[in-house]
């Protein structure tokens, strides 16, 4: 059993490694989200530009949570799951590098849908061990389903 500091220590790890991942995916997003994304034709079901924040920041911080919640059960042993959530993090940022940095929404639209998919493997795999790590996951599945729908949305008007 790991003593609590242990446990609030890697708390703070996947905190920092899901909120590093969303400050170098903001850094991507800058770089063209006051200039050429105001200009694309979006698609009524558009949220407001405000809720993107608060919406990922919360993600972000249930991706850290179940992350380490399975950390407190299995450590590192469950390889797969630990594949599936790095490679929804990597796929993550690379979407916003993609859409944003590149101006490429037709490759960011295929990301979106790998993303997609690892994140529900990722949300599968945690679930087995533990069925609350996996929950958590839920709303990230639903909410990058809702943003390939808006994606896929922008390729088809622009």
């Amino acid at each position: 059993m790991r003593s609590p500091a242990c446990n609030l220590l890697a708390l703070a790890g996947f905190v920092a490694l899901c909120y590093g991942i969303a400050a170098a995916g903001s850094a991507a997003t800058a770089i063209s989200l006051d200039t050429w994304y105001p200009a694309l034709q979006k698609p009524a079901f558009t949220s407001p530009d405000w809720i993107f924040g608060p919406v990922w920041t919360l993600l972000y911080a249930l991706i850290a949570v179940a992350g380490w919640r399975l950390w407190r059960l299995r450590g590192f042993a469950d390889r797969a799951a630990w594949r599936a959530y790095a490679l929804q993090l990597l796929l993550n940022l690379a979407w916003s590098v993609l859409f944003f940095a590149l101006q490429r929404p037709a490759l960011a639209l295929a990301d979106s849908a790998l993303l997609w998919l690892a994140i529900a493997a990722n949300t599968l795999l945690f679930g087995r061990v533990d069925r609350c790590a996996g929950a958590l996951l839920l709303p990230y599945l639903a909410w990058v389903g809702y943003a390939a729908a808006l994606n896929a949305a922008i390729v088809a008007l622009n």
